[in-house]
């Protein structure tokens, strides 16, 4: 372990969070103040109410909440996007020219989508079509285009409000690298130990990978390398300094580019290489680095978002990377539960779940939080397929995503209703912008099999029509954007008292509204109930879909619609 895993600012404190008891925890309630000072707020399109504006008490000033300033996210795979030249392959000019498609950055205008920021999976060169196993960490995919193309799409970006995230693949590089391609040919190569050799640390060639199960070892010129993702990934060794100061240059060098911050891919395998490797020690030593590379990161944009894949499920284990490293991570028992609600049409208890573990999230990061919320990305079946096509329970998956806190991640396509099931190839399709499998702009790397000759599944189709899919994803940013309390709000739980309506009120300090789901096919009725504070709902806001009624306290949603209640 190197010196600086040993003296970590509160690491104390997060790791005896460990002993607590969970049935403790969940009996807490909430508090605490949290703000995201990452964050943006896409321009805020108009909404119409059902009714008038908020009475004084709908505005009544709240002591305590853990606020998470946020903006809609939308993760984008370059190569199947946009095709600006023809080539088949999407690129960096092509996603330039779509920008209004995602927001115009006219908040008077009603035909963009409304995100306020974008994720690109990887853009640096590489052997492999996804780009994560890099060859140069300072360059562009020439499939892509050039670092000019780059700082043309930042450019345009930020006219409209955007903010543009990139993926960084730092846990291994390509078998491809010249890093790699040095190391493994020469004992003595100054490269040697930037990557983990079996024989030079006297270590057996042996043990299950973290990541995926299989041996962690492969064989290469008389050695064995450690490459916990695939023989065609080696694992860095971040135990060497230099390429943790390597590693940070890096970082600096994309944040001086213009770029709005990162997406850490495969966090937590910085030093999980082997299931083994599981321990609190472990998760402590890659907290450590990663605490290091945001100190780093700081120097050059202390307002870079940095969003961490730790694929847990664990409050506890990802709370750890909320301690001045990440700003959010990623919330894969979330995304699971949100896409089970909406299918098995039952409320999951999402609310109260959330509102504990965003105690514990608000104490270890001293109240700079924000969760990165998603249904699927690039490495799961879409949400689209795992609903069995169903476009009921796709715009109800949207209505709680976009509903909840944090910055909600909509992975490209998702809005349009496309399917993907694995190989990961299937996952990642062109995007469809015309109903025909070829027209302006359409990828053709991949032959989009999940989607071929699906009917209404691409833009064109949906893009005048207020209830489609995609219609729905815009109302629903839409109404995010306008309303301070869903965008930036808290959360704390609201008992429906029926198994078919999910309930929970968002608020600020300032304000507070109730969000009400009726996850089901038949017309739902619950009883509105004064909240903890004594405060009583008692006007409609909008309604999702056909129109909610309210009479005294007596609220009737719909099938699969939502009402936002002030």
């Amino acid at each position: 372990m190197y010196k600086g895993a040993t003296s970590i600012t509160k690491k104390n404190i997060i790791f005896s969070l460990v002993g607590i008891s969970l049935t403790a925890l969940l009996l807490t309630s909430c508090s605490g103040d949290a703000g995201n000072k990452a964050s943006i707020a896409s321009p805020s399109p108009k909404t119409d109410s059902v009714h008038p504006p908020a009475t004084p008490q709908a505005t009544k000033v709240i002591a305590t909440v853990d606020e998470q300033p946020s903006t809609v996210y939308y993760e984008l795979f370059v190569r199947s996007f946009y095709d600006s030249d023809g080539d088949g392959i999407g690129d960096l000019k092509g996603i330039t020219q779509k920008l209004d498609y995602l927001n115009d950055g006219n908040p008077e205008t009603n035909n963009d989508l409304g995100i306020g920021g974008i994720w690109l999976m990887p853009i640096n060169p590489s052997p492999s079509y996804h780009g994560y196993d890099v060859t140069d960490y300072r360059s562009i995919n020439p499939d892509y285009g050039t670092l000019e193309d780059f700082q043309e799409l930042i450019t345009e970006a930020h006219k409209r409000g955007i903010k543009i995230i990139m993926d960084l693949v730092v846990n291994h590089t390509s078998k491809e690298h010249p890093w790699f391609v040095d190391s493994a040919k020469n004992t003595d190569s100054k490269y040697r130990d930037w990557y983990v050799w079996a024989e030079d640390q006297g270590r057996a060639a042996s043990g299950a990978s973290a990541a995926g199960g299989g041996n962690a070892w492969h064989p290469l010129l008389g050695s064995h390398y450690l490459g916990g993702f695939w023989e065609g990934m080696p694992d860095l060794n971040f135990d060497n300094a230099e390429v943790r100061t390597e590693m940070k240059d890096i970082g600096k060098f994309w944040l001086e580019q213009g770029v709005d911050g990162f997406r850490l891919d495969a966090a937590k395998h910085i030093y999980e290489d082997l299931l083994s490797d599981k321990t609190e020690a472990t998760t402590a030593k890659n907290v450590s680095w990663w605490q290091e590379f945001r100190k780093a990161m700081n120097e050059v944009n202390p307002e870079a978002y940095i969003v961490g894949e730790v694929w847990e499920n664990s409050a506890v284990t990802v709370g750890a990377y909320l301690d001045q490293a990440f700003d959010s991570s990623f919330n894969f028992g979330l995304a699971e539960t949100l896409v089970n609600s909406v299918k098995t049409e039952k409320d999951s208890g999402t609310a109260f779940t959330l509102e504990r573990t965003y105690k514990l999230y608000s104490k270890i990061s001293d109240n700079h939080f924000t969760d990165a919320t998603f249904l699927t990305n690039h490495d799961q079946n879409r949400v689209m397929s795992q609903l069995d096509n169903n476009p009921n329970h796709a715009k109800m998956a949207a209505a709680l995503l976009l509903t909840l806190p944090g910055n909600p991640f909509i992975y490209y396509g998702e809005e349009i209703g496309m399917l993907g099931v694995k190989p990961d190839e299937g996952l990642r399709e062109p995007m469809r912008w015309v109903a025909a499998d070829q027209g302006e702009g359409q990828t053709t790397w991949e032959p989009g099999s999940n989607n071929a000759g699906a009917i209404n599944v691409d833009v064109e189709s949906q893009l005048n029509d207020s209830s489609s899919l995609l219609g729905r994803y815009r109302e629903l940013i839409a109404l995010r954007n306008e309303v301070p309390a869903l965008r930036d709000g808290g959360i704390r739980d609201y008992a429906s008292g029926n198994t078919g309506v999910m309930a929970y009120e968002r608020l600020t300090t300032q304000n507070q509204v109730l969000v009400v789901h009726n996850l089901t096919g038949k017309e739902q009725t619950i009883v509105l109930h004064p909240n903890v504070e004594g405060f009583s709902y008692s006007k409609i806001l909008k309604t999702i879909t056909i129109k909610s009624t309210l009479n005294s306290d007596q609220l009737t949603l719909p099938p699969y619609s939502t009402a936002i209640v002030e």
